[in-house]
C-alpha cells in the first residue's frame, strides 16, 4: 500500500470528540521522544503532518489523520515523561485507557520502542496491560539506523528473550528508521492486510461519540 492522501482531521480530549467510528483505525503510541511523529510523517510521505518537537510530551490529545479517505491513523499521547505533573500523567493515562478499550473501530495499536535501549519497564507494563485487555498490538522499533547491524542483532536478541518471558512468543515486530525510510512498506502492507477485519457499524448504532 502507498499513501496518496493524508491530512490532519481533528484533535480530541476524549472519546466523545473522536470522529465517527466508520472506518478502520490504527493507533501509534510510545514513550515520549521515541520518534513517533517522525515515523508517522515518513509513513504518510509528509514532513510536517504530525508535529515533531524537541520537547518531550508535546502530544497531549488524541490526534486523528484521515488516510486516502479509507482509514484513520491516530497519534496518541506519549507515556512515561517524568517532568509531566502527576495530574497530567493521570489525565493522560485515563485518556489513553478509555480510547484504547472503548474505541470500537480500533484494529491495532503500534507500540513504538527505541531500538537503542533495553526494554524499559513502562513499555513492558503497557504491553501486559494491552494483553490483559485483549488489545491487538505490534511493536515498531525506531531509530534502527543509529545502530550497527551487530548491535541491533544483539539488542533484538535481548528483546526477544524478555518478550518470550512475558508471552512465550514474540509479537509482530517491525524495524524502522524515519531517516532511512525503513519499515514503511512492511507497516503499510500490515495495515492494508488487517483493514479487512473492520466491521462497519450498523446504521443507527450508538457510536463512541454518543457514550454517556
Amino acid at each position: 500500500m502507498e499513501i496518496k492522501n493524508a491530512k490532519f482531521l481533528k484533535s480530541s480530549s476524549d472519546n466523545k470528540g473522536c470522529p465517527t467510528p466508520d472506518k478502520p483505525e490504527f493507533a501509534f503510541i510510545g514513550r515520549s521522544n521515541v520518534g513517533k511523529s517522525s515515523l508517522i510523517n515518513m509513513l504518510c510521505n509528509q514532513k510536517d503532518l504530525a508535529k515533531t518537537s524537541s520537547k518531550p510530551g508535546k502530544t497531549q490529545l488524541i490526534n486523528h489523520f484521515i488516510i486516502d479517505d479509507k482509514w484513520y491513523l491516530v497519534d496518541l499521547p506519549g507515556y512515561g515523561y517524568a517532568k509531566t505533573s502527576k495530574t497530567n500523567l493521570d489525565k493522560f493515562e485515563a485518556l489513553i485507557s478509555n480510547y484504547i478499550t472503548k474505541r470500537k473501530n480500533l484494529i491495532c495499536v503500534f507500540i513504538l520502542i527505541d531500538s537503542r535501549l533495553e526494554l524499559q519497564p513502562i513499555d513492558g507494563e503497557f504491553m501486559v496491560w494491552c494483553t490483559e485487555h485483549e488489545i491487538p498490538f505490534c511493536l515498531a522499533f525506531t531509530k534502527t539506523d543509529k545502530l550497527g547491524k551487530n548491535q541491533w542483532a544483539s539488542n533484538f536478541a535481548k528483546y526477544k528473550k524478555r518478550l518470550m518471558d512475558y508471552w512465550g512468543e514474540v509479537p509482530q515486530t517491525f524495524e524502522t528508521s524515519a531517516e532511512k525510510r525503513q519499515g514503511k512498506e512492511a507497516i503499510l502492507n500490515y495495515i492494508e492486510e488487517n483493514m479487512q477485519y473492520f466491521i462497519p457499524p450498523p446504521k443507527g448504532a450508538k457510536s463512541d461519540n454518543d457514550e454517556d
